[in-house]
């Protein structure tokens, strides 16, 4: 029973875990090297792609989508996707996506005379399943050392969660404690005294029995 409530416990933690690093924005210094708009036909990873850009037709089979092709400091390569994520999850509002494309389109460089940028997005990057982080803004560095801001938005979504999670889990626990604890621990004195109550009714009935053998 321990492991069960263990495992459960885990599985919990790590979905949260990946909810937030999923959602939660992310900022990377890259050299944007390419900018294209490609037509993605959507399988089973459709629940990875945003919705259409704002203004356009709903959920279809295919679409085209904008990429950012691009090359991090230390030399590998990420790509981004670029769409709207409008009134949906996750709440970033974001409905400039031809102007981001446009910005990203003029930071275009090469490795000879390179142009930094500071991209920010969400998501995660998977060759195997085909997912593309989402970009949600670029702006231009002039020097790459600088390194990256600290995520204050991320620290704060934190530690609320944190506190919500800790004052609800206090309040549970005193619940449980007051309301819950006493009335498991009734019950089970009932059940305990009814288990008293047939075993001796059982010695009875052998006692009994055993006057008649004698």
């Amino acid at each position: 029973m321990v492991y069960i409530k263990w495992f459960f416990i885990i599985v919990f933690w790590v979905f949260v875990a990946a909810f937030f690093h999923y959602t939660l924005p992310q900022k990377d210094i890259v050299r944007v090297t390419d900018t294209e708009n490609r037509r993605i036909d959507f399988g089973e990873n459709s629940i990875f792609w945003a919705s259409p850009d704002a203004g356009n037709a709903g959920v279809a089979a295919n679409r085209d989508v904008f990429f950012i092709q691009t090359v991090r400091e230390n030399g590998s390569v990420m790509v981004y996707r670029n769409e709207d994520t409008g009134w949906g999850w996750p709440p970033y509002f974001k409905f400039d996506t031809s102007n981001l494309q446009a910005e990203a389109a003029d930071l275009k460089s090469t490795s000879e005379a390179p142009k930094w940028a500071l991209i920010t997005h969400y998501g995660w990057r998977n060759e195997f399943f085909t997912i593309f982080p989402n970009a949600i803004s670029i702006t231009p560095m002039e020097n790459p050392d600088v390194g990256k801001p600290i995520p204050w938005v991320n620290i704060v979504i934190l530690i609320v969660f944190a506190a919500i999670f800790w004052a609800i889990y206090v309040r549970w626990r005193r619940f449980r404690q007051r309301r819950l604890d006493p009335t498991f621990e009734e019950w089970q004195g009932n059940i305990e005294a009814a288990g008293d109550a047939v075993a001796e009714r059982r010695g009875r009935f052998r006692r009994w029995l055993g006057t008649w053998r004698a």
